[in-house]
Order: structure tokens, then C-alpha cells, then sequence
């Protein structure tokens, strides 16, 4: 594709990195079984090392397509393992473990129902807990810590999105083969397709002696115009869902795969992977001109463009972002990664030139009606100016904030430490998967609160609603808006110290 290679395609890039603080960007594209790729920028920005289509990044939920595919691997192996099904239901594949918290859904809920987010079971990403934990989870602690989470939704009436389930099918894959699902994806894919460099977590990547070329993750302080750097974290806890290391020169060999049938993928174990499943906006809201809305299949999305099917994923965690497509009736895909969440906006600009180019569309009708990417540079509504209306009329805290202090306990959600810091009362959940703290703004009644939820790696905050419970002069239950979707708190019970 001659546009890849022109000048105005990089300057493009450029201009895109520096107006989304992204620091570095390496993306590659395969047209016709032809393969080209470029890197743009910095891995590091503080040693300045370049960015180039080797440098390894983490693509978070762009894992899930190589999680679907595993599983579609033992699907199709019908001689060693004949009950793995997409119609199988998980209950009976893992009856120790996958548990839900009704009956109706243990008995009900299949594979293919965990692959395509309509379990009926929302995020609950604050629930799992990360190797800095006195108690980490792993696949399996996440798999039977299902039953201990409330769902959403009804079996199969609504797309949710739910990473735990994903890492059930890590699960899965590793119960019913006796392997690390890090080996299993090494030997059916990494291996056949040349894969060397990518590797599931980066302590994975490390071993290799692949450490020099992993990217440093970014975000970017608006005040201070620096950006703040860290190293992609290891997440056990949430293999199957993210945590795979790779580089565009690597993971275009997976897209090209896809693209073409390639080595473990074969016609059927495809089908079953693009099989449409979930309507992921349902309402068609705020689509670009000529596109459907988004199709979720196992592991992949789908959606159609002027007639042509489009097949892939994006994936975003603090620091990083990935995205990979792919048309199959034109013979063409590409990847693309970034080390900052502005990549995002940067991969969606880059996949309209690319489709623009190859399907001879003028960029400027592709841009037609489409907001601007810019729109990532701003936060969402989140309730953030209507609580700052509210501060204006909050009531004084006059209760000692020793009556709140000491452990609360959930049983999805595990414990969490209530404390005093800078006067205020304050939550280190550091040692969750998704590192974080909670500081408690009181509102009313010295039981309501807002709870500022802030991420060790981002800039700004989440507010969510928290309450307390008074009993016997202390608080004896707390409340947190932990998901918002369920319209009702998460409760932990005050644990008194002869019991915590």
C-alpha cells in the first residue's frame, strides 16, 4: 500500500502523537500477504529511546482474541476434549469452580455466553487483587469468586462487559489441558506462528530477555505538561483478559492468521470466533457515517463499513492502548499500539486513512459528521459538576472520623481498610489489580459520602457514591458504588478486631 510508506502518512502519525500526548506509536499492516511496518517516537521518553515496530507493548484486551481462540482450539479437538462446547455450560466443564450467585445461572450460563459478555455479570474490576495483595488471586480465585458477585442483567438479554470472564476461560483452558495457559498459547500459537517475542505478562517478557524493548506506559499531567512514566504491571489475576506483551511485528503475524486461516486457524475454529453473538450498541448511538454498530463475537468484535465486514479489538489500560483490524474480503489488516491512552484517538484517526486508501474513499467524506478525536482530551460526563454544585452546600463532618475507622468485609469484594490520612478518611487499594485509592468527601448526614477513586497512574479522579451505616456509636456497614449499573451499593461489614 503506497500510503504507508508516504511521507504524509508519517507526518500524519507525528502530528496526531504530539496533539494526544502520546509518546510513542509503532503500528503494521499486512495487505494482500505483504507485510510493512513502522515505530514513531520514544519507547522511553526519559533515555529517548526510539519507538520502532519491535518495541513490546502490553494490549491489554486485545488479548481476549488469543483467550477465544484457545478456546476455540479444545472446541475443535473433538477427540481429547469432546465436552467443550460453545453450547457446554461452564458449570458442568468446571463444577468446583464456576459458580454464580443464583442457581439459575450456575445451570444456564455456557461458553460461548462468557465469551460474548451476556452472562448477566457486569465488571466488577475492583473485586480481584493483584500480586501486591497479601492474598493474590489468580485465574481459579477469580473463576470461583463469581458466586460471591451480584449480576447485572438477565442470562443473555444484555451486553456486558465483563473481563473476569475472560479470565474464566484462562481457566478453562488450563483445567482441561493440565497446562499454564502462558504455555498453552506459547505452544499453539506463539511457536507455530514465530511469535518469539510476545509473551503472556511481562515478568514472562523479562525471562525471555526481551526487557530492553518493553515500553515504558505514559500519562500526561495537563497542569504540570510532563508525563509521568511506568513500567506495564504484571497481572495473573487477569490472564485470558489482558496481560499479553507483543509488538506489531509479532502480533500482525496473529491478525494475518485470522486474516487468512493461517496455522492453528483453521476454517472452523474462524467461524466460530466471528460467529455474531452480542449487539454492543444496541441504541446504534453516535456511530460514524456508513458503519453498523459494533457486533461482539468470541474474543472479537464485529461491524460492517460501506458492505465490508470489519473484524477486530481494541484494548486500553493505564498507559498503554492497542488496536487491531482487519477487512477479510479485501485482504488487508493492521495493528497498531501506543504507550498512553491518547493512542486511542491516534488509532482511530490512522485506521480512517487506511480504510480511505484502501477503499479509495476521499478521507474527507470518511470524516464527515465523525466528532473529533479530540474528545478524549476531556472527561466524560461523570456527575463531576453536579458534585462540585453540591460541595457548595455540604453539611460540616462532625463526627469523629475514629467512629469510621477499622476493616469492612464483602465477600465478592474481600476487605478493605478504612482509615485516616490528610484528615479525611481514606482506602489504600493499592494491592487491588486495578491499583488505586479512595479518599471519602463527606455530603449529608455523616453517613453519605462521595468517594474520590483514584488510579496510582491517572490524573483525575472517579466519584462515586458511598454511604456508612451508624450502629452502637461506631459505623458497623459501608456502601460503595462500586458499580453503578446494579443500581445498589456494595456493602462490606465492619469487622471488629478480635475477627479481622
Amino acid at each position: 500500500m503506497d500510503v504507508f510508506h508516504s511521507e504524509a502518512f508519517s507526518s500524519s502519525i507525528k502530528e496526531l502523537m504530539d496533539e494526544h500526548h502520546v509518546p510513542g506509536f509503532s503500528i503494521a499492516i499486512v495487505h494482500n500477504g505483504k507485510v510493512a511496518s513502522a515505530g514513531y517516537g520514544y519507547a522511553d521518553v526519559e533515555s529517548s529511546k526510539p519507538c520502532t515496530a519491535d518495541t513490546l507493548f502490553d494490549i491489554a484486551s486485545s488479548s481476549k482474541s488469543l483467550t477465544a481462540a484457545a478456546v476455540a482450539l479444545l472446541i475443535d479437538d473433538d477427540e481429547k476434549y469432546p465436552e467443550v462446547q460453545y453450547e457446554a455450560i461452564m458449570s458442568r466443564l468446571l463444577p468446583d469452580d464456576f459458580l454464580m450467585p443464583s442457581t439459575e445461572y450456575t445451570e444456564s450460563v455456557t461458553v460461548e455466553d462468557i465469551l460474548s459478555h451476556r452472562s448477566g455479570m457486569p465488571r466488577h474490576d475492583d473485586s480481584y487483587m493483584g500480586p501486591h495483595a497479601a492474598h493474590p488471586d489468580d485465574a481459579r480465585s477469580v473463576t470461583r469468586n463469581l458466586r460471591n458477585l451480584p449480576v447485572a442483567a438477565p442470562l443473555r438479554v444484555k451486553y456486558l462487559y465483563c473481563n473476569m470472564m475472560y479470565t474464566a476461560a484462562a481457566y478453562l483452558v488450563e483445567a482441561k489441558t493440565q497446562q499454564t495457559f502462558s504455555s498453552f498459547l506459547e505452544e499453539r500459537f506463539f511457536q507455530p506462528l514465530d511469535m518469539k517475542s510476545t509473551s503472556v505478562q511481562p515478568a514472562r517478557a523479562r525471562a525471555k530477555g526481551l526487557a530492553d524493548r518493553m515500553a515504558t506506559g505514559y500519562c500526561w499531567n495537563e497542569e504540570k505538561s510532563t508525563y509521568k512514566g511506568f513500567p506495564p504491571p504484571d497481572c495473573p489475576e487477569g490472564e485470558g483478559a489482558g496481560s499479553i506483551i507483543t509488538s506489531a511485528n509479532d502480533f500482525i503475524k496473529w491478525a494475518k492468521a485470522l486474516l487468512y486461516h493461517e496455522g492453528p486457524i483453521n476454517k472452523k475454529v474462524y467461524e466460530g470466533l466471528v460467529r455474531l453473538r452480542s449487539l454492543a450498541n444496541p441504541d446504534a448511538q453516535d456511530l460514524e457515517p456508513f458503519t453498523s454498530p459494533i457486533i461482539y463475537a468470541a474474543g472479537i468484535e464485529v461491524y460492517y463499513y460501506r458492505g465490508y465486514t470489519v473484524v477486530g479489538h481494541d484494548g486500553m489500560i493505564s498507559g498503554f492502548t492497542s488496536l487491531f483490524f482487519f477487512l477479510p474480503q479485501l485482504g488487508f489488516g493492521a495493528v497498531m499500539m501506543g504507550n498512553a491512552l491518547g493512542a486511542e484517538h491516534v488509532a482511530n484517526a490512522v485506521r480512517r486513512k487506511l480504510f480511505s486508501a484502501i477503499l479509495k474513499v476521499p478521507e474527507e467524506e470518511l470524516a464527515k459528521n465523525v466528532s473529533s478525536d479530540k474528545k478524549g482530551d476531556n472527561k466524560e460526563d461523570d456527575g463531576t459538576e453536579d458534585k462540585e454544585k453540591e460541595d457548595d452546600e455540604v453539611q460540616p463532618q462532625v463526627t469523629p472520623l475514629s467512629a469510621y475507622v477499622g476493616k469492612y468485609w464483602n465477600p465478592g469484594y474481600h476487605t478493605i481498610t478504612v482509615q485516616i490520612k490528610d484528615e479525611k478518611l481514606f482506602i489504600d487499594a493499592t494491592d487491588r489489580s486495578f491499583r488505586s485509592t479512595i479518599t471519602f468527601d463527606h455530603v449529608s448526614d455523616q453517613t453519605k459520602y462521595t468517594a474520590r477513586l483514584c488510579s496510582i497512574y491517572e490524573d483525575g479522579d472517579e466519584l462515586l457514591k458511598a454511604e456508612f451505616v451508624f450502629g452502637g456509636g461506631r459505623a458497623i456497614r459501608l456502601g460503595i458504588d462500586y458499580q453503578d449499573i446494579l443500581n445498589e451499593l456494595i456493602w462490606f461489614e465492619f469487622m471488629p478486631e478480635e475477627k479481622a
